[in-house]
């Protein structure tokens, strides 16, 4: 969509200096907030757009955030300072004001479409654009604003496993989905937002009348572009991934929480959702033949994969991680190769293994030396070859 508004668009990336400091981490990619902001600027120069800066959020001279900043500089990536607004949320005449958003840098921008993206929610979009509506106002341009947010979906209904399962992905910062109540009031109709954003609204909305001098919007749905609800095709297709999403998040936070990353309170709204959807959490299909394998193989570390309608299990060895272990077994049953043929050489390991023992690091063989492992052999070994074109990333794990 916003390829056909390439010209006409720039974009400013946004990221909370507190996610910074504390490392929070893309469950999808295993990379850091600040890793994913430098991701989606180069992607975004790839594929042709402009890229204005990145804005730092509620700034706090925390040293991390200062490391982060000088690192984008060096790499020609411009940024900008925010830190919180005076008299936010309750005194609008303060922060519709030279103390308020006035204390913000002014973010010189070239074209008449701006996109304000982000690495994941709280990030300060929100307050980034008010920021900028405020400013340019001020120069006498005419600035509007409208939120294109992919969940929850407005005409989907309230509890329908896809705005559920935005709950799950939210439940660190404790997002409810509710009915949006201005909507219903102004239009009679009824339309899901969330609290956040309901919460907001009566603060925003004065925000931005103070600002254009007029109401722009009546309703926090009235403000969303979001038209992901009539693309579903088959609602039962969804209905099934968002409860397995539900599930792969809940044992996300309980991973976190074992880290410290979150509170005990977090995997616990998951589980909410869980019981709200009839589901446990061996929903799965590799969950018990996983858990199966454990115990079987006295607690050692097991991940399961689903292969078509099969399941197969790897366990932690001497030489492999669980899942180094589990993608050789699946290559296998996938290709045919039968389990007494080793797909790794010898010749081929004993450098990487003697290297990490010189290193001082694990010396079970990681996923991805598995797979460096599998490219080098392929030269040699007609085996490592053929499975080389068998794509394994479309399969489920379990750990």
């Amino acid at each position: 969509m916003f390829q056909e508004l390439k010209k006409d668009l720039e974009i400013i990336f946004c990221i909370n200096a507190g996610d910074i400091e504390r490392n929070k981490t893309r469950g999808e990619y295993g990379i850091t907030y600040d890793q994913e902001i430098t991701r989606l600027v180069n992607e975004s120069k790839k594929m042709g757009f402009s890229v204005n800066c990145v804005v730092i959020t509620l700034y706090k001279n925390q040293v991390s955030v200062d490391k982060f900043i000088k690192k984008l500089n060096r790499n020609g990536i411009k940024t900008y300072i925010h830190t919180f607004t005076k008299g936010y949320p309750t005194d609008v005449n303060t922060i519709v004001s030279e103390e308020g958003y006035g204390a913000n840098p002014y973010i010189e921008t070239t074209k008449r479409l701006i996109l304000v993206n982000a690495p994941g929610p709280g990030s300060g979009k929100l307050a980034t654009c008010l920021s900028q509506v405020y400013h340019e106002h001020k120069r006498g341009v005419n600035a509007g604003y409208a939120k294109f947010e992919t969940f929850p979906v407005w005409n989907l209904p309230l509890k329908h496993p896809v705005n559920l399962a935005y709950e799950a992905s939210t439940a660190d910062l404790k997002d409810v989905n509710m009915i949006d109540p201005f909507h219903l009031e102004k239009y009679g109709e009824t339309a899901i937002n969330y609290n956040r954003d309901i919460e907001a609204f009566p603060i925003l909305k004065s925000i931005l009348s103070k600002i254009s001098k007029k109401d722009l919007y009546f309703s926090p749905t009235d403000m969303g572009v979001n038209m992901v609800g009539f693309c579903i095709k088959d609602n039962k297709l969804v209905e099934e991934a968002s409860k397995k999403e539900i599930v792969r998040r809940y044992y996300n936070e309980k991973i976190n929480y074992k880290m410290g990353l979150c509170d005990e309170d977090t995997y616990k709204r998951v589980k909410l959702l869980m019981n709200e959807l009839n589901i446990d959490e061996t929903y799965l299909d590799v969950i018990k033949p996983a858990l199966a394998k454990k115990q079987k193989e006295n607690g050692t570390p097991v991940i399961a994969m689903k292969v078509g309608k099969k399941i197969i299990t790897g366990k932690q060895t001497d030489l492999l991680t669980p899942a180094g272990s589990v993608v050789l077994n699946a290559i296998k049953a996938l290709s045919k190769i039968p389990d007494d043929i080793y797909l790794l050489s010898p010749t081929t390991l004993e450098p990487i293994l003697n290297m990490k023992k010189e290193l001082g690091i694990e010396s079970r063989l990681t996923l991805s030396e598995v797979l460096t492992a599998l490219s080098i052999c392929s030269v040699t070994n007609p085996v490592a070859a053929f499975i080389r074109s068998i794509n394994c990333s479309k399969y489920m794990f379990c750990n």
